[in-house]
């Protein structure tokens, strides 16, 4: 549904990653709001989603929440590279529909790459191409106005208001819901 939206989809090996976790994971059911991992808690796996989708939330001074990422079907959830090395999370993963999902533990993927120099390659590539994704959408906010964010958006995933939230959608963009609203009213008459 997001096709393109997480651009480090692209670039890592992602049906390495789906076998990895569909083959050793655990099939886990979220319901809509429940939290996957708790903003300041170590996560202890990463998923894989089967059905529905997440939100990655972080909280201003004032417990504003901010919508920093979105995930659907087949993408992932996790609070990378963080986990891997005990670091506790910066952001909740929040259900933001019925969920399922693959699980696969962190402490499975350190076992399953101990003399695996593939495996160590695959999370250091993947690591990599998170942090490219995120800076990319940091440099955004900088070099691109909110209509150019938006029609960068609806370009990648015309769908999206689909699976998330007008609230959502304009938090992850950085804009207020009022301000989003007007952008899609005026984009579609031009």
């Amino acid at each position: 549904m997001l096709k393109d939206f997480n651009t480090y989809l692209e670039t890592i090996d992602a049906d390495f990653w789906k076998d990895l976790i569909t083959n050793h994971g655990t099939l886990r059911k979220f319901r809509k709001g429940e939290e996957y991992i708790p903003i300041g808690t170590v996560a202890t796996s990463i998923g894989l989603i089967k059905s529905g989708s997440v939100k990655y939330v972080a909280y201003t001074s004032d417990f504003d929440e901010k919508i920093v990422g979105l995930e659907t079907i087949g993408g992932f959830a996790a609070s990378w590279p963080f986990c891997l090395h005990e670091i506790p999370s910066v952001v909740s993963i929040i259900a933001n529909s019925d969920v399922e999902m693959y699980c696969l533990s962190i402490y499975r993927i350190r076992e399953l790459a101990k003399g695996n120099p593939q495996l160590d390659q695959k999370i250091a590539h993947a690591t990599e191409q998170v942090f490219y994704t995120a800076y990319q959408r940091l440099i955004s906010f900088y070099t691109q106005t909110p209509k150019e964010r938006y029609e960068a958006l609806m370009e990648k995933s015309p769908k999206i208001f689909e699976v998330f939230d007008l609230k959502d959608v304009a938090s992850f963009l950085n804009i207020t819901p009022q301000h989003l609203s007007r952008l899609r009213r005026n984009v579609k008459k031009c």
